[in-house]
């Protein structure tokens, strides 16, 4: 019986030609995986870059429509806004509605007083003053109203009908709640009732009797106006939902997109003036959209200055916190890009350790040392150096309401620790290379 033939062991030529295919293969495998990559990161980036200024408006409607505070502190300015005073002063007039008949006195007088034997010329001469009564009684009103306007009385009635009424600004962001201020159909308006019983009350003291006799009518001033709150106001109940962690998200979108990145320094400062520009995009359209509402202003609202005011004021965070990310963005990316290889980052670097070796080298000819300081300092440099760049992110992260000047003060401290930590290293550079080893004894002569 004859025995099976042997396998036949594959040849020389096949072995390489095996190999080869098993490295194309994960050669392909690798290729995939790094296009994969690439592209999660430039997707996490770019939408990273467009929800930046999204996170601050939601931060921005969790501030004015749930932090009571920081709300009235924001409104309470505009109590003594020369525009707003002057629209509130205009509206409680118009409200009070303390008129006199100047005519009608006028002629029922003159009558009288003809009845009585005074000549037809005169009688006449009277009549027309009934303009001038009317104008007496308007100014004397205006006055009152000013008045009341101007004393801290309207300040602190200001202030306390706010924060009474805070659900309002929920109502105008949400749709939910009352108060002094007013949603209704795309117009907000502040209730002046309290000024004009005010006014009204002066009037009757001061000897304007019919003043007594006004009955109540509209007390509402139009503070702003526009179509489109309806569709604010749902994006802003969105915004309400996920405003607190919405932020915490988008920084982390963006850590994973540069952490995916093949270039993670390149790929920071990407973010960072994508981020940036996409802030000063918003920033911009804000001041468009400021000058389109101003021109195109519904007959409702009174007061073209306070309706600026108002839009102003209540928008003045957002556009202190876009200014900031602006900012913030910049000096992200300014860092990354001194930490590089580029040739002025290498040049401002080298500066930086020929400026610091030169200081230690003149503190030791002065006998000035750091001990174990400097060798500490030239040993843990790397990791010091990190920590107080998270410190700084920390310091960033939980201050309250961080603005432009914050993030220069955080970057002037960081700079001074980092200029601490080179001196610190290039004294124990120099510690160490004056250190001389002892020398030796002489061998013993044979």
């Amino acid at each position: 019986m004859t025995e099976p033939p042997a396998p036949q062991s594959p040849g020389p030529d096949r072995e390489p030609a095996a190999r080869g295919e098993a490295e194309a293969r994960r050669d392909a495998g690798g290729a995939a995986g790094r296009v994969a990559r690439s592209t999660a990161s430039a997707v996490l980036i770019v939408l990273t870059c467009i929800l930046v200024p999204v996170a601050l408006l939601a931060t921005w409607v969790e501030d004015i429509a749930l932090d009571t505070d920081r709300y009235v502190s924001t409104v309470a300015p505009l109590a003594m806004d020369p525009a707003v005073q002057d629209a509130a002063v205009h509206r409680i007039t118009e409200a009070v509605g303390a008129r006199v008949d100047g005519p009608q006195v006028a002629s029922d007088i003159a009558g009288w007083l003809q009845s009585q034997g005074l000549p037809p010329r005169a009688a006449d001469a009277l009549k027309r003053l009934g303009p001038q009564i009317d104008s007496a009684v308007n100014e004397a009103v205006t006055k009152v109203a000013t008045r009341v306007v101007d004393s801290d009385a309207f300040e602190t009635t200001w202030r306390f009908a706010n924060r009474e009424a805070h659900q309002a600004v929920v109502h105008a962001l949400t749709g939910k709640g009352r108060g002094a201020v007013g949603v209704s159909d795309g117009t907000v308006t502040l209730d002046v009732g309290t000024a004009v019983e005010r006014v009204k009350k002066e009037l009757v003291d001061a000897g304007l009797k019919p003043a007594d006799k006004i009955p109540d009518v509209d007390k509402q001033m139009v503070l702003f106006q526009s179509d489109q709150l309806a569709k604010f106001r749902k994006g802003a109940r969105l915004l309400d939902i996920v405003g607190n962690w919405f932020p915490v998200l988008v920084v982390l979108l963006g850590a994973l997109g540069v952490f995916l990145a093949r270039r993670r320094r390149r790929a920071l400062a990407r973010t960072a003036l994508g981020a940036a520009l996409a802030c000063l995009v918003v920033a911009i359209g804000l001041v468009v959209a400021r000058r389109y509402y101003l021109d195109h202003l519904p007959p409702q609202v009174q007061s073209k200055a306070a309706a600026a005011a108002v839009f102003d004021t209540l928008l003045r965070f957002l556009r202190v916190s876009l200014r900031t990310a602006v900012v913030l963005g910049v000096v992200i990316a300014l860092g990354a890009y001194l930490v590089g290889p580029g040739r002025l980052p290498v040049a401002v670097r080298g500066a930086s350790e020929h400026t610091a070796d030169s200081a230690a080298r003149w503190a030791a000819a002065h006998h000035l040392r750091t001990g174990r300081a400097g060798t500490w300092a030239l040993a843990y440099r790397r990791g010091f150096t990190l920590a107080a760049l998270l410190v700084v992110v920390l310091v960033f992260a939980l201050w309250n309401h961080p603005t432009v000047l914050t993030i220069l003060l955080l970057v002037v401290v960081l700079l001074a620790v980092l200029a601490v930590l080179a001196l610190l290293a290039a004294s124990g550079r120099t510690e160490n290379s004056t250190v001389r080893p002892a020398p030796e004894p002489p061998a013993d002569a044979p």
